[in-house]
């Protein structure tokens, strides 16, 4: 954990420097430019790359810190833009022209770092707000992403709470916990009702599949080698050192720590899911946990009761995993030289009808090799990587598991990493997906850059988002943009044919948004 405030200090350097006067020899301003090129301050952006024959369509994408999603065509000019009320997280497009999005609500309590929005919102084509659905209290919390069902309902993470007590009650060692306890996880389906409401029509959680060898007194005791289906507690995001109110009010001043961030919760965020995907064919749900580092399959078809149980549903293991893979450590059935997935994200099955279809596909942030999550060094030489992978499924939707070994496969069936490797990272959110023509479509979240690679991974089209938008702090200071001011959760190509596109004018809009430019230095006075 010593590597991780050694990360954040790095960052909180950058940023003072950035912020600090720059009245310096010609050599330092050198100095800095080539820091801020880093991150591709003074790179130019918008679309960089275009090739002949590509496939007709648009990328749509939702501006950091603004209300706006934007849809930009090829010669990347925005031809539309729908706008919400909160900050714009994540954005779907539905058949209608209409987008369900994640919006960041700003007043939402208790919880920090993590991804929380705590709204999901519809939006019209023309703008107008069709549902409005706040699922956040102190309590629990909608984070990160979301599914829709064939049915229009809708699976989502959120963050579930749990007291100190709880979470020793099943078993969790009392040191890999802050004071005010962990955040689980949980999965809830919505059932939209009018333009605000909306029931939870089914739930699974994550604290029904637990597993732990450290309290033989505790009722989920047991030896997670054995049982694959159940996720050990004792994993996850440790605890990091004590901090200080006063350095963790220096942290929030700086943008580097959330409002509700406490020196009681630092920490709580232990399992960190970030991604959902729904198979309607399979009617099974793949999340992922980048602070595990693996990528988890589960049953829909339980009840709310078969889901909190080991029996039921179509698979009839209830609520415990079909299937993981990423990191067989994780149940003591490997050891780091086995190890596939570093922090990932975005994980999606290929649709039918497009090139492997029925595989998955995931952004994996972090190289392969001696790599921890918990021990980040913001020294190294990083990278990333896009995987497509084959399952071991079999007829009947299960997962082949030979006995004492580990969820396959050993290796991807695709995969694309930079030629140099190391002009291709994004060290946290990105995502990938597969398109109609064979090709993937790639977000290096980071950066803010999206492309699209073909099979034989050559780049055919590229993109930098140029947009920022201006919401404050509820104490009316504006966000500081350093260090990822183009930075993109989620990037997605909507291929011309899409219903939600047909009879539209998909002309540019005049005027086009305006770029935002990163502001120099200030000099000293």
């Amino acid at each position: 954990m010593k590597k991780i405030l050694l990360y954040f200090s790095t960052i909180m350097m950058m940023v003072l420097l950035f912020n600090c006067g720059d009245n310096q020899p010609s050599s330092d301003e050198k100095a800095v430019k080539k820091v801020r090129d880093m991150f591709g301050h003074y790179i130019p952006r918008g679309l960089t790359k275009t090739t002949d024959g590509l496939s007709p369509g648009y990328v749509m994408f939702s501006a950091p810190n603004s209300p706006y999603t934007y849809l930009v065509n090829r010669k990347g000019e925005v031809v539309h833009q729908w706008k919400g009320n909160y900050g714009a997280f994540n954005a779907y497009l539905m058949d209608d022209g209409s987008i369900l999005l994640a919006a960041e609500d700003p007043d939402f309590p208790v919880f920090g770092f993590g991804g929380p929005y705590g709204r999901i919102q519809k939006i019209s084509w023309d703008g107008k707000m069709l549902w409005d659905f706040e699922y956040a209290d102190e309590k629990q919390i909608l984070h990160h992403d979301f599914a829709i069902l064939p049915n229009g309902n809708i699976l989502a993470i959120a963050y579930v709470a749990t007291s100190f007590e709880e979470a020793i009650a099943d078993g969790r060692k009392p040191e890999m916990m802050p004071k005010s306890g962990p955040w689980l996880e949980k999965i809830i389906e919505i059932e939209p009702q009018g333009p605000r409401g909306g029931n939870i029509v089914w739930e699974w959680h994550v604290s029904d599949h637990l597993i732990q060898d450290y309290d033989k007194s505790k009722p989920n005791y047991g030896n997670p080698a054995e049982h694959p289906e159940l996720l050990d507690f004792n994993l996850g995001m440790p605890i990091p050192p004590p901090i200080s109110q006063d350095s963790l009010d220096v942290m929030k001043a700086m943008g580097m720590a959330e409002r509700n961030q406490t020196t009681d919760n630092m920490g709580s965020d232990i399992f960190h899911f970030n991604a959902i995907n729904y198979n309607p064919e399979l009617d099974q749900i793949v999340f992922s946990s980048p602070f595990l580092s693996e990528i988890f399959i589960i049953d829909h078809s339980t009840t709310t009761e078969e889901a909190a149980a080991h029996k039921g549903g179509k698979y009839g293991k209830g609520g415990d995993f079909l299937y993981r893979w990423g990191n067989p450590g994780n149940y003591q059935r490997g050891d780091s030289t086995n190890r596939r997935l570093f922090g990932q994200h975005d994980v999606r099955w290929i649709e039918p009808g497009k090139p492997g279809a029925g595989n998955l596909t995931l952004f994996n942030n972090h190289p392969p090799g001696d790599f921890d999550f918990n021990e980040r060094n913001a020294d190294s030489l990083n990278y990333s990587t896009v995987l497509e992978i084959t399952t071991p499924i079999e007829e009947n939707g299960n997962y082949t598991m030979i006995d004492g070994q580990s969820f396959g496969p050993e290796q991807p069936t695709w995969s694309y990493i930079a030629p140099d490797t190391l002009s291709f990272y994004s060290s946290y959110i990105s995502g990938a997906h597969r398109m109609e023509n064979g090709n993937t479509f790639i977000n290096e979240g980071a950066k803010g850059r999206f492309f699209e690679v073909t099979p034989e991974k050559e780049i055919v089209w590229e993109y930098l988002n140029p947009y920022r938008g201006e919401i404050r702090q509820n104490n009316g200071e504006p966000k500081n943009p350093m260090p990822d001011p183009y930075f993109e959760f989620r990037a997605t190509f909507i291929p011309a044919d899409h219903p939600a596109l047909q009879g539209k004018e998909l002309l540019p809009i005049d005027p086009q948004p305006e770029p935002f430019v990163l502001p120099r230095p200030k000099k000293e006075k």
